[in-house]
């Protein structure tokens, strides 16, 4: 199967939608994601989980669906939303779009950030819209789109982040280097309707949120 878009909704708080989902080849829902699927109107292709935090009434849905379920024991050493990455790279996956997963536990929540990071869907288009924030891998270039005044971190992943460049930011990088430890990346600004950013080697997590 050749799938260039697949959604991956994730469980935990919804998500604040600042525009439309892209239109999908494939959806998957890492186990009470597919509650916020069925609230956001997208139908769903495979349910993957223990099943320990999807609604009844969404659990029966599926199956009245007939939907395809993949289910795990709860004793596994990757989470669900992991599993749903690596069910999404089987699928063909060109782009990746996350949906949700936003609040309750931190840990839950660094995790998935750090996930989008992983050399296994290093040549993949991987983002995540969780609350009001975008969330976009970047291991080469990306353009991401926004307003004035809109904020951008930009946050190197296990290594450091060199030859970092960006056009229509207010502080501008020119092929600097972004260590994994430091902050120099947060709280950047938008100065114009997009922001280009280039890395020429490690991985970048940009993370744009509106602004006030």
């Amino acid at each position: 199967m050749d799938t260039k878009t697949v959604l991956v909704f994730a469980g935990g708080d919804g998500v604040e939608l600042r525009r439309p989902l892209p239109e999908a080849d494939y959806v998957i829902a890492a186990d009470s994601g597919l509650d916020l699927a069925i609230s956001l109107g997208v139908e769903v292709d495979l349910l993957i989980g223990d099943l320990d935090s999807v609604s009844p009434d969404g659990l029966a849905a599926a199956r009245a669906a007939e939907m395809e379920i993949e289910q795990h024991p709860a004793d596994k050493d990757a989470t669900d939303l992991e599993l749903s990455l690596a069910a999404a790279v089987r699928h063909g996956a060109a782009r990746i779009v996350v949906v949700g997963g936003g609040g309750g536990r931190i840990d839950h929540l660094l995790a998935n950030a750090m996930l989008l990071a992983s050399p296994g869907w290093a040549e993949i288009d991987v983002e995540w819209l969780v609350d009001a924030a975008h969330i976009v891998a970047i291991r080469h270039e990306a353009t991401i789109d926004g307003a004035p005044g809109d904020l951008l971190t930009l946050l190197a992943i296990g290594e450091p982040a060199d030859g970092v460049s960006t056009e229509g930011l207010r502080y501008e990088l020119s092929d600097d280097v972004l260590l994994a430890s430091s902050t120099r990346g947060v709280s950047n600004e938008f100065m114009a309707p997009s922001v280009d950013v280039r890395v020429r080697n490690g991985v970048l997590l940009a993370i744009h949120q509106p602004g006030d």
